[in-house]
């Protein structure tokens, strides 16, 4: 059963009252909100995922909703929270999905650390991943929400997580948020792709969620082997340049782009090393999406 298979009524209710449960990958959630205007955003971009066995154990119990207090009386505001704890300072009510998503995200960041978890995005074709690592502005959440509507399976935008008994990397195919221009560019090069609304002046800009390809979120439990890593930076009317990165480089940048690489220590040391040895590593400067991708369609089918 998926959520789709729920009219809005009943999604609506389950939110309000026991919670709605989904996976997303290896991840059973519980989420619940008593906000009526969170139920259609959920309705509709959570529309593909699948609804959790009632025996399954859920590993978060999230929320989003008006705070206690006279807080709320004052200002129409959004608390997320986790195990009926605030982490955050609460949002504004027109916000309410974005501080979802990024309530999830945090969750997943700090109560995981039975994964190595890379701050990276990651495709798969052909039975193997490519893993773009962050850095600031270099564009990953672009490029790969390109990539997974041109013929890639998306593994995640934001975590690239690795199980440590033998280094597979395990697929979290979730909402994409693009930021400010990258939505309209999006708009443009896939009208087809399924876009959320912009919410304007959040704590990150503009942002908009993009709902990944159904296949993508069918095969969220089919774990794939990292054989690429490419560090990406898009840069005004630059010509393409997919060169190859020296592999003692690309450790350090996959090293210092984990969450928490101290936190495993030795086991994070020797699985990114095997990860590095493993992979080809190339940095990748563009301008234009359809050069991009083409170069990393190459790549794919070279290694076939």
């Amino acid at each position: 059963m998926i959520v789709g298979d729920l009219s809005r009524q009943e999604l609506e209710r389950r939110l309000t009252d026991a919670g709605l449960d989904i996976q997303f990958g290896p991840f059973n959630l519980r989420v619940r909100s008593n906000l009526a205007s969170l139920a259609r955003l959920v309705h509709q971009l959570y529309e593909p995922y699948p609804m959790v066995e009632a025996a399954a154990i859920i590993d978060f119990h999230v929320g989003i909703g008006s705070p206690h207090g006279l807080r709320r009386w004052f200002r129409r505001q959004a608390s997320f929270t986790i195990d009926g704890q605030s982490p955050f300072a609460p949002y504004t009510v027109d916000h309410a999905f974005p501080a979802l998503e990024w309530g999830i995200n945090w969750c997943v960041a700090t109560r995981s650390h039975h994964l190595l978890m890379l701050h990276s995005a990651g495709v798969e074709r052909n039975g193997s991943a490519m893993l773009f690592p962050a850095s600031p502005g270099g564009g990953k959440s672009t490029l790969c929400t390109a990539l997974i509507h041109s013929g890639w399976r998306l593994m995640s935008d934001e975590f690239g997580l690795v199980r440590p008994e033998d280094g597979m990397l395990l697929p979290l195919p979730r909402l994409i948020p693009l930021k400010n221009e990258s939505i309209e560019v999006i708009r443009r090069f896939r009208p087809e792709a399924i876009i959320g609304p912009s919410f304007l002046g959040t704590r990150k800009g503009t942002v908009a969620h993009v709902r990944p390809p159904a296949d993508s979120i069918r095969r969220m439990q089919e774990p794939a082997p990292p054989r690429w890593f490419v560090f990406p930076r898009w840069i005004a009317n630059a010509p393409l340049s997919l060169a190859p990165m020296a592999k003692s480089q690309a450790f350090l940048m996959v090293a210092t782009n984990a969450f928490n690489y101290e936190v495993l220590d030795e086991t994070a040391f020797r699985l990114v090393a095997d990860m590095v040895r493993a992979c080809d590593c190339y940095s990748l400067s563009y301008s234009d999406l359809d050069e991009a991708i083409a170069a990393l369609d190459e790549l794919s089918r070279d290694d076939g």
